[in-house]
C-alpha cells in the first residue's frame, strides 16, 4: 500500500470498516437475536393467555419460552455496541 492511499480513504468510511472488520456480521446477528428474542416473547405471552383462560399448558414449555427470552435477550445484549474505541 502506498502511503499516500490510507490518506485517500475517507476517515469516516476508515472507521465503519475497521469496525466491521472487528466484529463482522453484526448486523445480521443483531437482526437474529432480535427475531428470536420476540418470537420468544410472543410464544411466552401465547402461553400465558392460554393458561389464564383455562387451558393446561406444561411447565416444560413454559421453561423452554422463558429460557430462549433468556438466552436470546442475553445475546442481544450482550452483541451491543458499548463505543466505537472499545475493542472486544
Amino acid at each position: 500500500m502506498a502511503p499516500d492511499s490510507r490518506s485517500s480513504l475517507d476517515p469516516e468510511l476508515r472507521a465503519r470498516l475497521l469496525q466491521e472488520a472487528k466484529t463482522p456480521w453484526r448486523g445480521l446477528r443483531r437482526g437474529l437475536w432480535l427475531a428470536f428474542t420476540a418470537s420468544a416473547a410472543v410464544g411466552l405471552a401465547t402461553m400465558a393467555m392460554r393458561s389464564a383462560s383455562g387451558d393446561v399448558v406444561p411447565a416444560s414449555d413454559l421453561l423452554i419460552q422463558f429460557g430462549a427470552l433468556s438466552l436470546f435477550g442475553l445475546l442481544l445484549w450482550k452483541d451491543r455496541n458499548l463505543s466505537p474505541d472499545i475493542e472486544r
